[in-house]
């Protein structure tokens, strides 16, 4: 896992309600990255809809919140039994 900042603009995301986040990332920014896996030369969400929602809800209102803390993970979805050997490791 490696921790950065990227754009919210290269983050693919599905909106959704924030709800009390937005007053609280409005007054203190984003304090637990999204987690994303890297797809080419962007990212997908896969944990932090809300957190993002908010942000570009946010982008006009509070400088610096166009840069969003992240957690890059690794996907293996698409790794395939070559990645996990021939016997099952449960």
């Amino acid at each position: 896992m490696i921790n950065t900042t990227v754009l919210l603009n290269n983050i693919a995301f599905e909106e959704e309600e924030p709800g009390e986040l937005l007053e609280s990332i409005h007054q203190r920014g984003i304090a637990i990255p999204v987690a994303v896996v890297k797809e080419g030369d962007r990212y997908r969400c896969i944990d932090g809809r809300k957190r993002l929602t908010a942000a570009k809800r946010l982008i006009n209102k509070k400088a610096g919140i166009e840069r969003i803390p992240v957690a890059v993970h690794q996907d293996h979805s698409r790794a395939g039994n070559a990645f996990w050997g021939a016997k099952n490791h449960h």
